[in-house]
């Protein structure tokens, strides 16, 4: 079998998502650390972070609001109370030798996420949103790969220990047959805008700060569930997809052969779309938790709670439907504008004056070519939203054409001011005035006669010719409507 549509019509694909995501808080999760992305190893760090004798945690409170506005936007209930247990397990980049987590008492329980697939709505069932630290960063140097086989040495950075981190865990998602990969991959997007919208996270999955292990497993129709495997730490949305789509393409093939599914977790690899075996899966009894004995139970105030689900932003797949029906456009086009990360900049230059059309066209378009082509993120630009809605505003009013708007932008851009003074710094307005344009207008026609005698003829197609000639003598700056109604007439 080569494909998911082939393996799906004699297996039945089950998959489940444990999300991790770093909280953006200013500090870390148990101490007072600053978590600043990207600074010199080591350099991030207390007592408390690397375990020194006698250091104590102390939980903190914006990471526990956080997860609670987490767990009300995946509507979930929240705990009045639960506590930390210590996750035992060793690994070189974790100083304590067990984890902070949370075990059987999770902050958030019993929720669930509506995503969309070819114009459907599958709804996945969250099992628990739960709070703990990260691990520090373990690099293996003197190898090929970058991995520990063939490595001379390994250097341990602990700035990232102690990160809030907060789990999603899904139940298992099972029923969506060979659309199982994009219904995943649909998942985490729409957490990641989740997340996004209400502000708790930057969800840099080139920075780790969300990263998925993915769970998959086969089973026959009316069989029990078949073992399942964890691809760890994938990275990127379309990685979701993908390591879905291989692993039920590799566990199809051993049970077709025979062969048995054994668990374990296992490394995806970005640029073959394959996993290959890592460890075997421990199950939580080898963790071995029990409860934190130096942090006292979390215990939420109901009022607090209600004040905070009261505070949380309208939820981005409703936003998204209302947009989309605000400004006349397709569901297509809407995800391209989400992918460009140009929602919030067109809907802030539609509020500054522009019509929807002009400010998508701005922001899509010249604007987002100009991204993809320097690597400056769209809204880093120089360019506001108050710039191209006046953009707009000028081009509606016949006093830029798209050509001269183009020029003016350039402006912007190069930080000489607003649309309004660099058309009028530079020269760029539209010249309409009858009198000045009939002198160009009538060179035009004298310089191509036989394209005169077509239009004199009947065929006004082509006084195109001369409405082009016009506005190269003038510098594009003739209006088009203009010079064609003054051809027209001349050569009537």
């Amino acid at each position: 079998m080569t494909t998911v549509e082939e393996v799906t019509k004699t297996y039945e694909p089950v998959f489940g998502l444990e999300t991790h995501v770093e909280l953006g808080t200013r500090t870390k999760m148990f101490c007072a650390c600053p978590t600043e992305f990207g600074a010199e190893p080591n350099t991030q760090v207390c007592p408390v972070c690397l375990a020194l004798p006698g250091a104590l945690p102390v939980v903190n409170a914006v990471a526990i609001e956080s997860t609670i506005k987490i767990g009300l936007a995946l509507n979930c209930s929240i705990a009045e109370w639960c506590r930390f247990a210590r996750k035992n397990y060793f690994y070189p980049d974790m100083p304590k030798n067990f984890q902070i987590s949370q075990y059987d008492e999770p902050l958030c329980f019993d929720g669930y996420l509506d995503v969309e697939v070819n114009g459907e709505t599958v709804r996945i069932e969250i099992e628990r949103v739960h709070m703990e630290e990260d691990t520090g960063k373990t690099m293996h140097l003197g190898g090929a790969t970058g991995r520990i086989h063939g490595a001379t040495s390994s250097l341990v950075d602990y700035n990232r220990a102690g990160i809030p981190l907060i789990e999603i865990v899904t139940k298992p998602v099972a029923g969506t047959g060979a659309l199982a990969p994009e219904v995943a991959k649909a998942y985490v997007t729409e957490l990641r805008d989740v997340l996004r919208g209400l502000g708790v996270s930057d969800v840099r999955m080139e920075q780790g700060s969300l990263r998925c292990d993915v769970n998959t497993s086969l089973n026959k129709p009316g069989e029990e569930w078949g073992t399942r495997t964890e691809a760890k730490n994938v990275n990127s949305l379309r990685s979701v997809e993908r390591a879905v789509r291989s692993e039920i393409i590799r566990q199809a093939e051993i049970l077709d052969n025979g062969g048995k599914i054994k668990q374990e977790t296992r490394h995806f690899h970005e640029d073959t779309g394959v996993t290959t075996p890592g460890r075997s899966k421990e199950e939580a009894t080898d963790y071995r938790y029990f409860p934190e004995p130096d942090l006292v139970p979390v215990t939420p105030d109901a009022a607090w709670v209600e004040e905070l689900r009261k505070g949380l932003p309208e939820q981005p797949r409703l936003r998204r439907l209302r947009l989309r029906d605000e400004w006349g456009i397709t569901e297509h086009d809407m995800q391209s504008i989400l992918n460009a990360g140009a929602v919030e900049l067109i809907e802030a230059t539609i509020a500054a004056g522009s019509s929807a059309e002009g400010a998508r066209k701005w922001w899509m378009g010249e604007l987002a070519r100009r991204a993809n082509e320097s690597g400056v993120e769209l809204d880093a630009q120089g360019v506001t939203p108050a710039h191209i809605a006046e953009l707009v505003q000028l081009t509606d009013a016949g006093k830029l054409n798209d050509k001269l708007a183009r020029q003016v932008l350039e402006g912007v851009v190069a930080g000489e001011g607003t649309p309004a003074e660099i058309m009028t710094a530079r020269g760029l307005e539209v010249v309409s005035d009858t009198g000045a344009l009939l002198e160009a207008v009538d060179a035009a026609i004298a310089a191509n006669p036989e394209v005169a005698d077509k239009i004199r003829g009947g065929n006004q197609g082509a006084a195109g010719v001369l409405i082009g000639a016009v506005m190269k003598t003038t510098g594009g700056q003739a209006d088009a409507k203009t010079v064609r109604a003054l051809v027209l007439e001349r050569l009537a």
